[in-house]
């Protein structure tokens, strides 16, 4: 386990030496957005689960799948991406504003890293808006108030919450979580998912990454992560491994632990 840290180390405000979500996941796409104790830790659990590369590109391509779903064939305007990470190719308001230019996005993000890439993030289309809310998705109240400044939120609206409410190890206050956007949303609105399926791998890769500084990731039964689309209609295929959502093409490896939905308020 890689445990020895400079924990005081920093960057322009920055803690270098405490392993961060967003820079490991950032390692793991093979960006360069990381740091040595990001780097140490991501390549510990790869060691451990290799799967997750596998987990983290399909995570990526799953959410232009759906982002283009939602924007293209369900008519979606409005997006917030919580827990969005730093910028990749593919992101959220390229591929809405891909289909529409008007689209308008906000993303939410606590990783200062990220708000210092913010201005990437900013790139819209004249048409439409993007803006960045520095805010931990938890906090519901705070990340709905700003997000208004973009978003008419009496407005169908499609959240996302991507590969992060593992962060959330009670199950029934992730529940209340997903509820606490949802409930602030009109009928229409959307609920794009995905997280980390338990299996004894995943299990292990998950304890690895706890102990090694980074915030703890818990990985949850398919049972209970199904429970987060009581109450909504799911788009099909339904909930699966996200390989399997609407692929582009052939799936042509084992499909990933990683599985999700994409459903509706009603």
């Amino acid at each position: 386990m890689a445990d020895e840290r400079d924990t005081r180390a920093t960057v322009d405000g920055i803690d270098t030496g405490t392993p961060h979500s967003a820079r490991v996941w950032n390692y793991w796409l093979g960006g360069k957005d990381n740091f040595e104790a990001d780097r140490r830790l991501g390549a510990t659990v790869e060691e451990l689960y290799p799967q997750i590369i596998e987990i983290a590109r399909a995570s990526r391509a799953f959410q232009a799948r759906a982002v283009r779903y939602l924007a293209d064939e369900a008519g979606v305007r409005q997006f917030l991406d919580l827990g969005t990470g730093l910028p990749t190719a593919n992101a959220t308001h390229e591929v809405a504003q891909g289909v529409d230019p008007a689209a308008r996005v906000v993303y939410v993000d606590n990783d200062p890293i990220v708000l210092a890439h913010a201005h990437a993030l900013l790139s819209s289309r004249p048409e439409g808006a993007t803006d960045y809310v520095h805010a931990d998705l938890t906090d519901a109240k705070t990340v709905l108030r700003e997000a208004a400044r973009t978003l008419d939120l009496d407005r169908p609206v499609a959240v996302m919450v991507l590969s992060t409410l593992g962060h959330v190890a009670d199950p029934d206050e992730a529940a209340a979580l997903l509820r606490s956007y949802l409930d602030a949303l009109p009928a229409g609105s959307w609920l794009m998912l995905c997280d980390t399926v338990e299996t004894p791998e995943t299990r292990a890769g998950s304890d690895e990454y706890a102990g090694g500084g980074a915030m703890p990731y818990i990985s949850r039964p398919k049972e209970i992560m199904a429970t987060f689309a009581d109450g909504l209609d799911l788009v099909e295929p339904g909930f699966g491994s996200i390989s399997l959502w609407r692929p582009d093409g052939p799936v042509t490896s084992e499909p990933v632990d990683q599985w999700g939905f994409v459903a509706a308020k009603r």
